[in-house]
């Protein structure tokens, strides 16, 4: 008997139990139509677990991730709970999951559907083709560098303390996972840095220059300082493959990036961890767009970066890259027959609702297997 995959379910709160439930039917599908073993769980995080447990997430639901194969996570971002301490923010699951799971290397491809094309901030000659992924470190850089915080000096203003720091062990794995990307695609990758004027910027370059010539000679290796990056990807997006740099700039230069594609609306995500002795890598999954509560609950949002973060983790938790696949295809067909959300509508074009949209995959994977 087949050992199914243990798929842990985190909808969130906002959007993400509307956009998860179109998710769950996707891999309610591939149950039913392809044989994939599954076994499915789900439990609260963000605002729906501070109200009813007064945390954003609890040990039970870390210890569950543990043991799950993967976790697919919807979204977390209630108002209720924007004046709290930061500890009762529902954005702090999210924070935990990625900590305590070790999720280092965070994934997101810009991927530009050609039935979008007008979508795009960019002009259509200068986007067209756009296919690139962009790979972040998560756990280390300003965001949590030592020492940080506010003090107070002796003539009684205040001074913010942010610390930017790498070592050579947290550049190289996620170096890794860029080089093994890009070997599968089409073999180059691009270190984004600021070795000019920071020191963690050149120690960066220098570590990603010494494993490239050790083990990844097949690959093609480039640099960019971050502020060019940032130009480039607006003059000439295309021009890259695979991107990998520190936390900050992965933040900003992802988030650029996804406004190229027309919507967050489309942008899928995977954050990937280190391969345990049992060989299994732990790995989160998740739409990058938030969880938007100024429409929740009305059944407008666009589920298919959710649908789309569930492929992504048929690619690299599961090892099933043919169903991946169909469903991309299939998001691709519902797209070039014209159907559109709210969020990726031109003006004047009628949309329509989630769960519509949901069923357009599903019918669209029908046809297609």
């Amino acid at each position: 008997m087949t050992t199914p995959y243990k798929i842990l379910l985190l909808p969130g709160d906002g959007i993400g139990p509307e956009i998860m439930g179109q998710a769950v039917k996707v891999l309610h599908w591939l149950r039913d139509k392809r044989g994939l073993a599954l076994e499915l769980s789900e439990d609260l995080v963000g605002g729906a677990s501070l109200a009813r447990y007064d945390t954003p997430i609890r040990d039970e639901v870390i210890a569950q991730a543990r043991q799950s194969d993967a976790v697919l996570f919807g979204s977390v971002g209630d108002p209720a709970w924007k004046n709290e301490p930061f500890d009762k923010r529902p954005e702090v699951a999210i924070l935990r999951l990625r900590k305590e799971l070790g999720l280092y290397a965070n994934l997101r491809p810009a991927h530009l559907f050609e039935a979008l094309l007008s979508a795009s901030a960019l002009k259509p000659d200068v986007v067209r083709g756009l296919d690139l992924m962009i790979v972040r470190e998560t756990v280390g850089g300003i965001y949590f560098g030592e020492p940080r915080g506010i003090e107070t000096l002796p003539d009684g203003s205040r001074r913010g303390i942010n610390t930017e720091v790498y070592t050579t062990a947290e550049i190289e794995r996620v170096a890794r996972v860029a080089f093994d990307l890009a070997r599968v695609r089409d073999g180059r990758v691009c270190s984004v840095e600021k070795g000019n004027v920071m020191e963690s910027g050149l120690l960066w370059r220098e570590v990603v220059t010494d494993l490239q010539k050790r083990d990844y000679p097949d690959v093609e290796l480039t640099h960019m300082l971050a502020d060019n990056c940032a130009m480039q990807l607006v003059r000439d997006p295309c021009q890259f493959d695979v991107l990998v740099t520190g936390n900050l700039f992965g933040d900003l230069l992802s988030d650029l990036a996804s406004m190229l594609t027309g919507s967050l609306g489309m942008l899928p995500s995977a954050t990937l961890g280190a391969v345990g002795s049992n060989g299994k890598r732990a790995a989160l999954y998740e739409p990058i767009h938030g969880s938007a509560p100024d429409i929740a609950g009305k059944g407008i949002a666009n589920p298919l970066a959710q649908i789309l973060s569930l492929a992504m983790m048929l690619r690299y938790s599961l090892n099933r890259a043919e169903e991946a696949a169909l469903i991309e295809k299939a998001v691709a067909q519902v797209l070039a027959r014209g159907l559109r959300t709210a969020d990726i509508a031109a003006k004047g074009e009628t949309s329509i609702g989630t769960e519509q949209m949901g069923e357009a995959v599903l019918k669209e994977m029908d046809v297609l297997s």
